[in-house]
């Protein structure tokens, strides 16, 4: 698998991510799950979050809930200007620091790649 994260090489910041990372212009609210979809249905969610970065393959969110790296779960994407959440069936966290976290996208519908490109298109400013 290749890294998901920025490394440094003699002096220069290199960005090793598979897919190009976009700052969303206002941060969007996501709900997480880390037992999985069939949790949605029930309305019980583990957690409210903001998405800060986003990408084909991940994003960095923010939460008052407990993640660690490891953790599975399944998000819903609350995509600004949108009349539904966009469905992450299932992404890995990656790294967490103190309340912010990232995650990788491990399963994401044909539907929710399609609006997430859409979004990614109509929004693509490099994150920092």
């Amino acid at each position: 698998m290749e890294p998901a994260f920025e490394l440094e090489i003699e002096g220069t910041v290199v960005d090793a991510r598979r897919h190009r990372r976009v700052r969303v212009p206002a941060p969007f609210a996501c709900a997480l799950s880390r037992r999985g979809l069939a949790r949605w249905f029930s309305q019980d969610r583990d957690g409210l979050g903001v998405v800060f970065d986003v990408s084909i393959g991940g994003a960095k969110v923010m939460t008052e809930t407990p993640i660690k790296p490891g953790d599975r779960v399944a998000l819903r994407l609350n995509l600004p200007k949108q009349a539904s959440p966009a469905t992450v069936d299932m992404a890995t966290v990656r790294w967490a620091n103190g309340q912010t976290f990232g995650v990788e996208f491990l399963s994401v519908s044909r539907a929710t790649e399609v609006r997430l490109r859409k979004y990614l298109a109509l929004n693509s400013q490099p994150a920092k």
